[in-house]
């Protein structure tokens, strides 16, 4: 279903959108709103402070969100052993960096903090998704196109290899001498 939402994406991108990015998106857009649902319960409803209701409804939404990317998105099949301390360290670097370092950043700045918080999570977005990717799926490359048995491979947008120079033109001939008819 993915690979065919990235097929039909516009402006030419389904050459360059991988299927795992889409799928991606939409499972932490699911879970990003999990995690601020959680947090108006905690924080709102049951008046935990805002430090313990922001790390517990961030945990949760982690924990579903790897869960989820992992089953249903990046199909990864590597010892969820080996796989857990490193997303937990991806984890936490994300919360440290972008949840709880950008947005108090940009709200002492003066920004307003809930446009501070969608900043951070556009970054933790691009962060979270490259770390999943490259580091915590590395066992996983993206899944063939439906119908293809070739493995998907977005159009580079940069040449993969450096490209060669081109050719020099030929050399001018030089003019030979003129041979005179023997008489």
């Amino acid at each position: 279903m993915v690979t065919a939402i990235t097929r039909r994406l516009p402006f030419g991108l389904s050459e360059v959108v991988a299927p795992s990015l889409v799928g991606y998106l939409l499972i932490n857009l699911c879970t990003f709103f999990i995690d601020l649902g959680l947090l108006g319960l905690f924080h709102g409803t049951l008046r935990w402070p805002l430090p313990v209701a922001v790390t517990l409804s961030y945990g949760t939404a982690s924990v579903l969100s790897y869960l989820l990317n992992r089953v249903l998105n990046f199909g990864s099949h590597e010892a969820v052993g080996r796989q857990v301390p490193v997303f937990a360290a991806v984890s936490a670097s994300n919360y440290l960096i972008f949840v709880f370092g950008l947005t108090n950043l940009l709200s002492f700045l003066g920004v307003y903090y809930e446009f501070s918080r969608i900043i951070a999570a556009c970054c933790e977005a691009v962060y979270l998704y490259c770390m999943m990717r490259w580091v915590v799926f590395r066992d996983v490359r993206d899944q063939p196109a439906e119908g293809s048995s070739e493995p998907y491979e977005p159009a580079a947008i940069w040449p993969a290899t450096p490209m060669a120079a081109p050719e020099p033109p030929p050399a001018e001939p030089t003019p030979a001498t003129v041979r005179q008819p023997e008489s």
